[in-house]
């Protein structure tokens, strides 16, 4: 089993910024595609952004073009969602999901597609 352990989310106003961690397995981290979802209450998990493998492929869903970055270190085992201009919209639970693969520049953007998933983090964005 793959544990994933989401961190950084919190409470913050609008026009200000967090950024998300999310540790994944030691050893074999770079053979994961990488993604962060969120769901609202009251709404489906929607992806937000999505890593390959060597990180070199980047996916961001148009709602957060433009403010949010993903990143990884596979030195650190770890995955980053730098979320900038945070608006109230972008309040939901973040969860960061790992797929297995072994193409280093595969996207992967729907979440029946990923394995493993996080416990996910709260963000809230008040107005």
């Amino acid at each position: 089993q793959v544990r994933l352990v989401e961190s950084g989310g919190g409470l913050v106003q609008a026009g200000e910024s967090l950024k998300l961690s999310c540790a994944g397995p030691g050893g074999t981290f770079r053979n994961y595609a990488m993604g962060w979802f969120r769901q609202a209450p009251g709404k489906e998990r929607r992806s937000v952004a999505a890593i390959s493998r060597n990180g070199k492929s980047t996916y961001y869903d148009d709602s957060v073009k433009g403010r949010f970055t993903i990143s990884r270190d596979n030195a650190e085992n770890a995955v980053y969602l730098q979320m900038n201009n945070l608006k109230p919209e972008d309040t939901a639970v973040y969860y960061c999901a790992a797929d297995p693969t072994p193409f280093e520049y595969r996207i992967v953007r729907i979440a029946s597609d990923y394995d493993y998933w996080g416990q996910g983090t709260q963000v809230t964005v008040s107005s």
